[in-house]
């Protein structure tokens, strides 16, 4: 008779972060044999709870258990020795080592000398990914490998352990088409043998093609879980993004004016990302722009600003190419970026407030003979972040000693130094509180009340629909839906954003 009990339950897991409950009293099963997907939007809680599950978080409530016993993993190693690997969307190899020593690394086959035995090694790799119908080189090293050759080695990799459930975290954002229904074949063949896989995507396409079971996720809460024969995709979606909007959102009271930014068929030298995106930009309008995990919205703004290369299209402001697309050029066009993760691409931690603030407008600041005037530097920029109110001790205290939200205000501050027409605001609000989000939306209404225009990426579907005028949604690289404010609904976002668009063409 089949094993009808779960193989895992998490039972009332909760996960804490500084200022965010990432998730909330959550209960999940998954049973042996059968793909159980896992679903919801970005920041929905679904990655926070398989960390959960395999170590690299510690629960602060709830309890795991594992076939029938209770168990906690304080590592990754602890819950691999148990029987759960897991397949990460961040790639985590090793690039100048061979396929065969990423495999296996921290496991590797010793000898009666204690010593590793590469040739066992390098056999026990060739017989795993013949297995898997893969057809590099065990020897390789892995830099040499593709994208989707080394996300392949990821999936042997988790295979290797024999677990008795493989996570699967965004597995097909690096695979071509045929590299999918490949991943599907693997799929099919673990379920076969019993193992249970837990399936995270946006792409509702494959749970319908691959899962048995979907369970639905949504601010860090588990809303419903249903038999996948049992659903279809406008239930789907409306359990993703079922929640009212009930964020306070600023009134956005501009004058929509003339075109300012034209993008023209651009295109990404990447063949995996973006390709032939066009839209207008006008004065006084906050375009959203609108997608999930993979929808190349960051690689689309980056390259607008500079920073990436494209293969071809041209960007147009007010009307004038720019002959190059590189930062300096877009800020001496009066194009201003606040990046993504502005702990990373954003602020400069070790220096202050004054320095973080000033830094593309130096030029504009310099004396007669060429120095930098200090005194009038200093005074620009503690006006303009006594402007957008930052609260910080002194100008000269250093930003990583802020909040992520006056961090943001630094930031925000930087770029109208250099007093920009168009101003990209890519996921403006991440990680800040509710109140400085607040504040963070007054400083773009007043903006473009004043006629600048504001291209913002978001994740967040209240913000996207509370503040733009118009939402734009990219699907894997491709502009997919243009969509009015009233027309702007978090159903129809997200069928554009999961290619579940039939009902809007």
């Amino acid at each position: 008779m089949e094993d009808v009990n779960p193989v895992l339950e998490m039972i009332g897991v909760t996960k804490e972060f500084p200022g965010v409950l990432a998730l909330d009293d959550v209960t999940f099963q998954v049973r042996p044999g059968t793909v159980h997907a896992l679903m919801g939007e970005n920041g929905a809680g679904k990655s926070t709870l398989m960390k959960c599950l395999f170590g690299i978080y510690r629960m602060d409530a709830g309890k795991i258990i594992l076939k029938g016993n209770e168990c906690r993993f304080n590592s990754a190693a602890d819950a691999m020795a148990a029987g759960v690997s897991m397949i990460h969307q961040e790639l985590s190899n090793v690039p100048e080592r061979s396929v065969a020593e990423n495999l296996w690394l921290g496991r590797e086959p010793l000898n009666a000398l204690r010593l590793i035995d590469h040739k066992k090694m390098f056999g026990d790799t060739k017989a795993l990914l013949q297995s898997l119908k893969y057809e590099f080189d065990p020897g390789a090293r892995m830099s040499s490998l593709s994208i989707s050759q080394q996300q392949g080695c990821e999936i042997a990799r988790a295979v290797s352990y024999n677990a008795s459930i493989v996570v699967m975290d965004e597995p097909t954002s690096s695979l071509t088409e045929n590299e999918v229904l490949h991943l599907f074949d693997i799929i099919r063949n673990l379920r076969s043998q019993g193992v249970a896989i837990i399936y995270i995507s946006h792409k509702m396409e494959e749970i319908f093609k691959i899962a048995d079971m979907v369970t639905v996720m949504r601010d860090g809460k588990v809303i419903a879980t249903h038999p996948v024969a049992e659903i279809d995709s406008n239930k789907l979606i409306s359990l993703m993004v079922g929640r009212d909007i009930t964020h306070r959102f600023p009134p956005v009271e501009s004058v929509i004016g003339d075109v300012c930014l034209q993008v023209k068929n651009l295109t990404a030298v990447n063949p995996r990302s973006f390709r032939d995106i066009s839209f207008e930009l006008r004065r006084g309008e906050i375009l959203g722009f609108g997608g999930l995990v993979g929808a190349q919205r960051t690689e689309l703004v980056e390259s607008i600003f500079g920073i990436r290369a494209v293969a071809s299209g041209e960007v147009l402001v007010k009307g004038l190419p720019l002959k190059k697309l590189t930062p300096l050029n877009a800020i001496n066009s009066g194009i201003g970026l606040v990046t993504e993760d502005r702990r990373s691409t954003g602020i400069f931690p070790l220096l202050d407030i004054t320095v973080n603030t000033s830094i593309p407008s130096l030029e504009n600041y310099k004396t007669k003979i060429g120095f930098l005037d200090h005194k009038r530097l200093a005074e620009v920029a503690k006006n303009q972040n006594d402007q957008l109110r930052t609260k910080t001790p002194s100008m000269s205290t250093l930003i990583q000693n802020l909040s992520g939200g006056n961090q943001q205000k630094v930031i925000l501050s930087r770029w109208l130094m250099t007093v920009p027409d168009i101003l990209i605001m890519d996921e403006p609000t991440r990680g800040i509180d509710v109140g400085a989000k607040y504040e963070i939306y007054t400083i773009m209404a007043e903006l473009v009340k004043q006629g600048k225009a504001i291209i913002m990426v978001s994740s967040e579907m209240p913000e996207l629909i509370g503040m733009s005028h118009r939402v734009l949604v990219l699907c894997e690289g491709r502009l997919t839906g243009v969509l009015t404010k009233e027309e702007a609904t978090q159903e129809a976002i997200m069928r554009y954003a999961t290619k579940f668009i039939k009902e809007f063409v």
